[in-house]
């Protein structure tokens, strides 16, 4: 039998409030207050609470508080990676975000969702993971979706809602967010 977070992970149902995934949520939330406070960005202490918090991460990754995750553990970072200020990824499921890739202000990253029937939504929820590749820029406020993928070298313009996938070489905006040319 599967564990629920082995279910969470896994992007089936699974029950939230499961002791192994409040315990996960609030060792993050310990690392985020930490971080979120620091004085000196780039000092060791940041990058030392950045290592654990995010342990899939390459080099380079940067992050300007505040940032807020649920596990950062399932946030999966080539190198290079810098997300801006006010940040939010809800990473109930994988993130995979590719080298050279910069998050603007507050930029949402939601691989969490909710079953459409009210019942079942009361007591689960779910997951879809999220891949972005490589080389992208994500303007500000812009919102991706669970289950979406960008490809490599797109830029997704500020304030899109990304529901659907981008495919590389794009520039996206809007909500929702449509291809509007090639690079």
């Amino acid at each position: 039998m599967k564990t629920e977070k082995q279910k969470m992970l896994d992007g089936e149902a699974y029950l939230a409030n499961d002791p192994e995934l409040i315990k996960g949520r609030t060792d993050a939330k310990k690392l985020l207050h930490r971080l979120n406070v620091t004085e000196y960005l780039f000092n060791d202490v940041a990058k030392e609470i950045v290592k654990e918090l995010i342990p899939n991460a390459g080099e380079g990754l940067y992050i300007e508080p505040s940032f807020h995750a649920d596990y950062g553990y399932n946030i999966h970072c080539g190198t290079n990676v810098y997300f801006n200020v006010n940040c939010v990824v809800l990473d109930v499921c994988k993130v995979t975000i590719g080298s050279n890739v910069f998050f603007a202000p507050a930029v949402q990253v939601y691989t969490a969702t909710h079953p459409l029937d009210a019942t079942e939504r009361r007591s689960t929820e779910f997951g879809k993971p999220i891949t972005i590749g490589d080389d992208c820029w994500i303007g500000g406020g812009t919102i991706i979706c669970p289950g979406v993928t960008i490809g490599s070298r797109c830029v997704i313009g500020a304030g899109s809602v990304v529901t659907k996938d981008i495919p590389d070489d794009s520039l996206a905006v809007g909500n929702p967010a449509k291809v509007i040319r090639k690079l």
